[in-house]
């Protein structure tokens, strides 16, 4: 376990900025906007701001909260670590998805670590851990694709190794999938969870017409915007030779997600998200080299079956669900939850999508908020 900071300098950006200044864009149907991928019009807004992009500052503005490195079994994890009001007395593991990263969290940090400086009370506080999955980010990159049952393992050994041997959390994405697996294996060590997104379900069939109902938007869903995910699952490699020291198209394929999966019924696309935020997004992606190692934790998710509970399985810890109305998949029945989690609280969010704590960070600190002191059960 040791200090970390983001050492990104001009230097290292420099074939970063020319690599944006040499692509070539392909052919865009007329008018096709966001419907045939990545809109060409606004890569290319984003392009522009790349090239001017500050990474000296970017590198500053991830450096302002402290974070370590801790190596298990050969493997370096990343993690962002602030030690808030609470002083060590309520710990949170905060688990990321894709295609996000610690970043994801950015503007939720104060006001759960330190909830007096922003209006609320001090009891509110809490530890928080927030770690960047194996093979994204700063973490280290394994040498064959894992899923989030071995994310669950490493973090349980992190929040030990930190001095958190009982701790609670929050995931949304492949997170969900991280602390579901970390409640079913280590229920000992994990006092409750908090999800916004559930990919980890029951070994069961679909039984009433409302769990039938969602169980076919589910579906068509997925047809509509998992093509992605099964490529990422199955052929990752095949994505890597084209996306390889290629930082445009990477970024096209990671910005694509974040517009197809926020919510933009009340607020166009950049007011939801800013430039900033989804170059320094991008960036931690870039300079890692991560993106192709990220891809893997999809074909680690198939070897280790990670998307259903073992038969006879269930999470006993308490479990908490906010239904955000999340583009990229509809929230399941309160019913078909129950026979996979022990569920004590459910709460349904009026806007934000599948980026709640980038996009609502204030619905996001309210509700983990209500639900530390335990309030809104059932």
């Amino acid at each position: 376990m040791k200090p970390f900071e983001v050492a990104w300098t001009q230097a290292q950006f420099t074939p970063v900025r020319e690599a944006i200044r040499r692509y070539r864009f392909p052919p865009q149907p007329e008018g096709a906007g966001w419907s045939c991928g990545c809109d060409p019009a606004f890569l290319r807004e984003l392009c522009a701001a790349w090239e001017r992009f500050d990474v000296e500052a970017a590198a500053a503005e991830l450096n302002r909260f402290p974070q370590v490195l801790a190596r298990f079994d050969g493997l370096d994890i990343h993690a962002v670590h602030v030690v808030g009001e609470a002083q060590g007395r309520r710990p949170l593991l905060l688990v990321h998805g894709w295609p996000g990263s610690t970043y994801e969290f950015w503007r939720v940090i104060e006001p759960l670590a330190f909830p007096s400086r922003h209006g609320g009370r001090a009891e509110d506080a809490f530890d928080l851990v927030i770690p960047s999955l194996p093979g994204y980010g700063f973490s280290g990159k394994p040498t064959k694709p894992v899923g989030a049952r071995t994310a669950a393992a490493l973090f349980q050994r992190l929040m030990a190794e930190l001095g958190y041997p009982a701790y609670r959390a929050q995931g949304g994405d492949w997170g969900a999938g991280v602390i579901a697996w970390a409640a079913l294996d280590y229920p000992e060590s994990v006092q409750a969870i908090h999800l916004n997104y559930l990919l980890v379900g029951p070994d069961a069939s679909p039984e009433t017409e409302e769990e039938k109902r969602w169980k076919a938007a589910f579906e068509a869903t997925q047809k509509e915007l998992g093509a992605y995910a099964q490529l990422q699952g199955t052929k990752p490699q095949s994505l890597a030779y084209a996306m390889v020291d290629n930082p445009v198209a990477q970024a096209a394929w990671l910005v694509e997600r974040f517009h197809d999966w926020a919510d933009l019924r009340h607020r166009s696309f950049t007011e939801v998200f800013s430039i900033p935020q989804f170059l320094t997004d991008v960036m931690i992606y870039v300079m890692n080299e991560a993106f192709v190692t990220a891809t893997w934790f999809y074909a680690g998710a198939s070897v280790e079956q990670v998307r259903t509970m073992p038969a006879g399985r269930r999470v006993t810890v308490p479990t908490a669900f906010t239904a955000y109305p999340d583009p990229r998949s509809p929230s399941p029945p309160r019913s078909w939850l129950e026979r996979g989690y022990n569920l004590t609280r459910w709460r349904n969010q009026p806007r934000g999508g599948h980026f709640a704590a980038m996009e609502v960070p204030d619905l996001f600190v309210e509700d983990l908020q209500d639900w530390g002191r335990g309030e809104d059960r059932g």
